[in-house]
């Protein structure tokens, strides 16, 4: 039996890789808090606000598998991911600092920011995570991945706990007599995007591929072709994993871009602390991702996932209790503890987004990391479609506490799933070689 290699070598490189991520998860939390809140200024529909914020991904759902597959396919001097990153990830980053500005001047100027941005960032997100699957050995993948996640749970605190702050500053802009609030977060994240780009780009060296041209040229079947295959797999662990990742980014992005707004109509916050809601799951992301990739390195990625769905199915129900038992509590004190119940979130949601990419991984061969990877992202910006018009739906109809229920739900269908998931450990790889 071959000695397990440890991590330890690869620290710095994986640390490095991460800056990739550092980007997502510095835009990511902003966008989900603030766009629906400057939808709003001109909505008063939840659901149609939750309808919004998913057309732009209809397009994104096919841009993902797409470039993430085309990645595989590219030869460069600089690599086959990192042409995508430095050319599209520059791009989102300028969008994203503008989007506070068109959201001043008209709800169809800020549609049409937000749907170019998301294009631009969710075609680089596939060549993004796959980066790392080519670099780092299959069995460390879920400790890397924990580093990884770090990075971006460190974003996701600096965007919502520090950056976020800047919204309630006042500014005055050319042209405007008056000064304005709600602006300053997005512009200042850009800039960190476009700093971490440069410094991907400058030590982070790809090289070219390490499989042999001829067998490359033979293995590299159409798209559609490969995704057949796939499916077609005796052994369906592949396709109850991607059912199991569309239920629990359901339920995900069902709550995400309405907590927000639950913390302001609800919990009565500013628009600079609104964004402390997502902050504190981004704290437990930071805090808890190496540790999660290190707990299924020893009881196995399956069990922590679903461990980690039945721990998110309680947590979520104590939510929906929340709301009803602190309604007579002090503003604080209720405030408090609804933040503890969502980093207790954070603990077992980055448990399951830490091990299930590594997971699929570890089912993929080196031509096809980026269709798999590809294939995640479509099932996971699927459920970014057809997440926030049914959580929106659920609070019109029933009001904001419906909301954790309706992540329950999802949560726990994803529990079930998940069980019928066969492969994907660290020791698989060695088994189909």
């Amino acid at each position: 039996m071959a000695e397990r290699k440890s991590l330890k070598g690869y620290y710095l490189t994986t640390f490095l890789i991460g800056l990739g991520f550092f980007t997502m998860g510095l835009m990511d939390p902003l966008y989900d808090t603030y766009v629906p809140i400057f939808l709003a200024n001109y909505i008063d529909s939840s659901t149609l606000v939750g309808m919004i914020m998913t057309f732009d991904n209809v397009l994104a759902i096919f841009l993902i598998p797409v470039f993430s597959a085309l990645s595989d396919r590219v030869e460069t001097p600089i690599g086959r991911r990192m042409p995508f990153i430095v050319t599209l990830l520059p791009v989102a980053a300028v969008l994203f600092g503008l989007i506070p500005l068109s959201a001043l001047s008209s709800l169809w100027l800020l549609i049409l920011t937000v749907f170019i941005f998301n294009l631009s960032k969710q075609a680089v997100r596939g060549p993004v995570v796959a980066l790392m699957p080519d670099m780092v050995p299959g069995d460390l993948r879920s400790e890397a991945n924990g580093v990884i996640n770090t990075m971006g749970g460190i974003a996701t605190i600096l965007g919502t706990v520090a950056l976020a702050r800047l919204m309630d500053v006042y500014v005055t802009l050319p042209g405007m007599s008056e000064p304005v609030n709600d602006i300053l977060a997005f512009p200042v994240a850009s800039v960190f995007v476009i700093l971490a780009v440069v410094l991907l780009f400058i030590f982070v060296k790809e090289g070219r591929s390490q499989v042999p041209r001829e067998r490359a040229k033979e293995e590299r079947e159409p798209v559609l072709k490969s995704l057949s295959v796939v499916f077609a797999q005796k052994d369906r662990s592949a396709l109850y994993i991607l059912i199991s990742l569309l239920c629990w980014f359901i339920a995900y992005q069902g709550v995400l871009p309405f907590v927000g707004l639950y913390s302001v109509e609800v919990l009565g916050t500013s628009s600079g602390t609104a964004s402390l809601a997502a902050g504190m799951v981004g704290i437990a992301y930071a805090i808890f991702a190496i540790p999660s990739g290190k707990v299924a390195h020893r009881f196995g990625r399956k069990r922590t996932i679903r461990v980690s769905l039945a721990c998110l199915v309680a947590v979520t129900l104590l939510v929906y209790i929340h709301s009803h038992l602190t309604a007579g509590w002090n503003p604080t004190a209720r405030l408090i503890s609804f933040w503890a119940l969502l980093f207790c979130f954070g603990i077992f949601w980055v448990s399951v987004v830490t091990n299930s990419f590594p997971m699929l991984w570890q089912m993929s061969d080196y031509t096809t990391v980026g269709i798999y990877t590809g294939l995640y992202y479509f099932f996971s910006q699927a459920a970014s479609i057809i997440a926030p018009p049914l959580s929106g739906g659920c609070i019109d109809l029933f009001g904001y506490p419906s909301l954790f229920l309706f992540t329950a739900f999802f949560m726990a269908v994803a529990f079930f799933t998940m069980r019928k998931v066969n492969r994907g450990e660290p020791e698989d790889l060695a088994e189909g070689e």
